[in-house]
């Protein structure tokens, strides 16, 4: 694995390519949890990321994990611009007085060594527990800690990555196609998951697992990532959320300033936003 501080330096040394857009019609939320972002991989959509981020803002932001993939940059370094740019959109929100909260995922494990620590305004922890406007405790963790497989069979979980980022490769490819002929963002990969009977188990699984470690803890409710399945689901007293990725589904979940829980899904809202217009150069 990479050290934190060659990490740093090298993102250091890259400059921003797409200063930030500060649009008019910017939206702010109480509360933002993003997590499965993946920097350092061809897979992480960051267009839509970077989209996102120069349309929204918030008091605090939860960054839930496997925000950079330090297993893929072990084997081979790669860092487009791009990443850099949302690197440094998510410090400068730091800079500029938002509470940014990182809990390092499975991916991004080395950062946990630094919990309890924070850097350039990022305080990195474990887990959190976070209270909504209305009154409610949710428990907020990235999930990799209930996933057996991450726990109990390592290897296992290495050679799935290496199938994954294979299937993300043919997802690339499909969506360049599609753009070609001016078709919306589809994620392959996504669309698979929810047709394979094991993968929907598994994240019923999950979820259930997940819900009860809050409500053992006699939480209203847990927030996390991992699956890379955007979900709102409740189980018995307890509410389950799940933020997506921004690999497959460019997801996030949003908290309205009165307590309302939100999944936005980016690519649908990026595409709502941009069609129209491309109809309209195009007549």
């Amino acid at each position: 694995m990479f050290a934190p501080g060659e990490f740093a330096e090298r993102v250091a040394s890259l400059r921003p390519s797409e200063p930030e857009v500060r649009r008019s019609d910017r939206r702010r939320y109480r509360t933002i949890w993003i997590s499965d972002v993946h920097l350092g991989t061809r897979g992480c959509n960051a267009d839509l990321l970077i989209d996102f981020l120069d349309s929204v803002d918030s008091d605090t932001l939860y960054l839930v994990g496997d925000i950079i993939d330090g297993w893929r940059l072990k084997k081979s370094w790669y860092w487009p611009a791009k990443h850099n740019d949302i690197v440094w959109r998510l410090l400068k929100r730091a800079k500029r007085g938002t509470r940014v909260i990182y809990i390092p995922g499975n991916h991004d494990e080395v950062f946990r060594q630094f919990t309890g620590l924070s850097f350039g305004g990022v305080e990195i922890r474990s887990k959190a527990i976070h209270e909504t406007a209305d009154g409610r405790r949710l428990l907020v963790l990235h999930g990799d800690e209930f996933d057996a497989v991450v726990l109990y069979a390592r290897w296992l979980a290495f050679l799935g990555d290496a199938a994954y980022e294979m299937l993300m490769k043919l997802n690339t490819v499909v969506n360049k196609v599609r753009a070609r002929f001016g078709m919306p963002y589809w994620s392959l990969s996504k669309h698979a998951k929810h047709k394979v009977k094991n993968a929907v188990e598994f994240i019923s699984r999950f979820e259930e697992a997940v819900a009860k470690a809050a409500g053992d803890r006699q939480l209203d409710g847990v927030v996390c990532g991992h699956i890379h399945t955007a979900e709102e689901r409740q189980f018995g007293d307890v509410v389950y959320y799940n933020d997506g990725d921004w690999v497959e589904g460019c997801t996030a979940l949003v908290e309205h300033f009165n307590g309302t829980m939100e999944i936005l899904h980016w690519a649908d809202e990026m595409n709502a936003r941009v069609l129209p217009m491309q109809q309209a150069n195009a007549a």
